[in-house]
């Protein structure tokens, strides 16, 4: 079924003790938005409206017009709730916290912390020339320290990209906008399967198929090759069929080491089971045979990120 256009809640609108400003960002999964709560404090409220199966003209009220798709929205529903609930346990500087979770309107609400600062997509696009190797290892490592967390607590991310990742003021990612309730809406199998093109792995292209940290690795590595090329990868399906990837042995091979290069290709495995099975070997071939870094290039870029993210 194509997706529908929901109408976002209005400015003003007050959920619980929290007041709507505007719309941060709208997909086919959910809305989010800029709040304020009781102490004028800024949040982001994440909506759970699938606009696949269900459908807002006005009002707040959520409507699903075809019956088969109710049993659908209910346990994507459940999954949302359940996701909420396992984050707000997580309390981790490079995992977006999550502060509150609740029913209203006939859907789920999850309140977050507002992170300032840009989007790693943003980055990509304005200053990838100035993405050294020691910069993309420690970023990635310290990315990792917050996946690891994630998976500690049995949660998949199942939506890791660039433009998931954010960078604060002092340079620090934060990993946010969980994709693990898609997962439950795709189990309809009368659904199309919810991912990102480029950066989700083979086996999300499929229901049969098991999903585990090895998911997450491949679009870590999608994540890493993007800030390479500054376009996401060729799709895995695509590849799958015949794969025409440029290896990133070949993309980066003048600006990066042979070593670091090879950690990208192995995230990209198309093969689950000849990529790194946890985030732990991952992280471990990262901090491995890291060239030495320059004091002034990393400063450098440091400055950069500030500056851009003050802008």
């Amino acid at each position: 079924m194509p997706s529908q256009a929901n109408t976002p809640l209005p400015p003003g609108h007050q959920l619980l003790n929290y007041r709507i400003e505007r719309v941060l960002s709208s997909g086919g999964f959910s809305i989010v938005y800029l709040a304020r709560d009781a102490n004028e404090g800024p949040v982001a409220i994440k909506e759970y409206l699938p606009s696949a199966v269900a459908l807002r003209t006005e009002g707040t009220a959520v409507c699903i017009d075809i019956p088969e798709h109710q049993s659908a929205f209910r346990h994507g529903l459940k999954c949302f709730f359940e996701e909420g609930r396992t984050l707000a346990k997580i309390s981790h500087p490079n995992v977006v916290r999550v502060e509150n979770f609740f029913r209203a309107n006939e859907t789920v609400y999850l309140v977050m912390q507002y992170v300032r600062g840009r989007t790693l997509q943003f980055h990509v696009q304005a200053n990838r020339d100035e993405f050294t190797e020691p910069f993309m290892r420690r970023f990635f490592s310290n990315l990792l320290n917050g996946l690891r967390e994630v998976h500690i607590h049995k949660l998949i991310h199942l939506d890791i990209k660039p433009a998931n990742v954010y960078v604060n003021m002092d340079g620090t990612p934060v990993l946010l906008d969980f994709g693990a309730a898609r997962l439950g809406l795709s189990d309809d199998k009368r659904l199309r399967p919810m991912y990102t093109q480029g950066f989700a792995a083979p086996e999300q292209y499929r229901h049969d198929a098991a999903v585990g940290p090895w998911t997450d690795i491949y679009s870590v590595g999608a994540t890493m090759y993007s800030c390479l090329s500054g376009l996401p990868p060729l799709g895995a399906d695509a590849r799958v069929v015949g794969d025409k990837l440029m290896p990133a042995s070949e993309l980066g091979a003048r600006r990066f080491s042979q070593h670091f290069l090879d950690i990208i290709d192995w995230c990209l495995e198309l093969d689950p089971r000849r990529r790194p099975q946890s985030v732990f070997a991952l992280q471990k071939a990262l901090v491995e045979a890291q060239p030495r870094s320059n004091a002034s290039t990393r400063s450098s870029l440091m400055k950069s990120l500030k500056n851009r993210l003050s802008k």
